[in-house]
């Protein structure tokens, strides 16, 4: 197992190193060491494709479409995962996405898991600095006061419109507390959410 995911690594080591701060290889390890945390708690949970998911699950990440080297697919072939292995991580990945609030059902633990572990690293102080860095690469405005955060749309009218990067706070991070599924997630999410909402309450006096 060790061995699989070491190479699984290596294989996406330079896929993320060219994806901006936000989706790089720093946000996959700490995405592992969550997922890590959680696997204590979840006896039932098959580690390895728990890890493999991880170190795959933004590889095909839309937001970097055309940086896509090879899919996860290929790259399960290329480590020498059987059929079984890649329908599972496969099947694990699906459901990751927030999509607007239109995610894909779970269909397992290993999904909960990696859900949970990746919607943690969108929250706390590594998500405020996440959001940031994604806004700033995508050239966001940091926040706009005229902006009505949507709480009801598509998965495309979601990706489609580019909303400042504060208004993100309000239609995806401050909704992932209440959506994660495992214990564990969802304890390690109280502290990170309260946080936000610090940061977010200081912003908006300092704005006014």
């Amino acid at each position: 197992m060790k061995e699989m995911i070491a190479k699984c690594r290596s294989e996406v080591e330079g896929i993320y190193n060219k994806f901006d701060a936000s989706h790089d290889l720093d946000h996959i390890d700490r995405v592992m060491k969550n997922a890590e945390k959680i696997l204590i708690t979840e006896p039932d949970a098959d580690e390895l494709v728990v890890k493999l998911a991880v170190l795959l699950h933004d590889v095909e990440d839309t937001k970097y479409e055309k940086m896509h080297e090879a899919t996860t697919e290929e790259l399960l072939a290329r480590i020498g995962a059987t059929q079984s292995i890649t329908d599972q991580v496969l099947s694990a990945i699906e459901s990751v996405s927030f999509s607007g609030g239109n995610a894909k059902e779970l269909t397992s633990i290993n999904g909960a898991i990696v859900r949970d572990a990746d919607r943690l690293d969108a929250i706390g102080a590594v998500g405020i600095a996440r959001a940031f860095a994604f806004g700033g690469a995508r050239g966001r405005k940091l926040y706009d006061q005229q902006e009505e955060a949507r709480m009801d749309m598509s998965e495309s009218e979601y990706r489609k419109k580019e909303t400042a990067t504060v208004t993100h706070f309000y239609e995806k991070l401050l909704l992932l507390k209440e959506l994660m599924v495992t214990k564990e997630g969802t304890r390690l999410a109280e502290e990170r959410h309260e946080f936000m909402v610090v940061f977010l309450n200081q912003l908006k006096k300092e704005i006014d």
